[in-house]
C-alpha cells in the first residue's frame, strides 16, 4: 500500500514561491514515477509535472514550464515541486501521485494508482 503525504502549499502573493514536498512509504520509492497533479475548482485534475524513478527524466505542463521544478530525493522517500514566478492562476490544490512504470510524456491522472490527500495552494495578485 502507498502512501503519499503532501506539505508545503499556503498563501501568497503573485511573483512568490513555495516548495510542495510529498513523503512516499509502503513501496520502493526508486522503482516509481511520481507526478505533481492540480485541480482548481470546477475544473479537471491536471499534471503539473512528472519524475522518473531514478529522477533523470522530467517532464512539464506547458503552463509551468521555467517557473516550477520537480525534484525527488530518493534517499529521503520525497519528491518536491518547487514553484517560482507564482501566478493567481497557479490556485489549485495540488496533488502528489505515485505509480510503478516507466515515465513517459502526456501521463494524466488515471495513469496513477496511488495518491495523496492534496495541499492547497493559493497566490494573490
Amino acid at each position: 500500500q502507498v502512501q503519499l503525504v503532501e506539505s508545503g502549499g499556503g498563501s501568497v502573493q503573485a511573483g512568490d514561491s513555495l516548495r510542495l514536498s510529498c513523503e512516499a512509504s509502503g513501496h520502493t520509492f526508486s522503482t516509481h514515477t511520481m507526478g505533481w497533479f492540480r485541480q482548481a475548482p470546477g475544473k479537471e485534475r491536471d499534471l503539473v509535472a512528472v519524475i522518473g524513478g531514478s529522477g533523470i527524466l522530467t517532464y512539464y505542463a506547458d503552463s509551468v514550464k521555467g517557473r516550477f521544478t520537480i525534484s525527488r530525493d530518493n534517499a529521503k522517500n520525497t519528491v518536491y515541486l518547487q514553484m517560482n514566478s507564482l501566478k493567481p492562476e497557479d490556485t489549485a490544490v495540488y496533488y502528489c501521485a505515485a505509480e510503478k512504470m516507466i515515465v513517459r510524456r502526456k501521463l494524466g491522472p488515471a495513469d496513477f494508482g496511488s495518491w495523496g490527500q492534496g495541499t492547497q495552494v493559493t497566490v494573490s495578485s
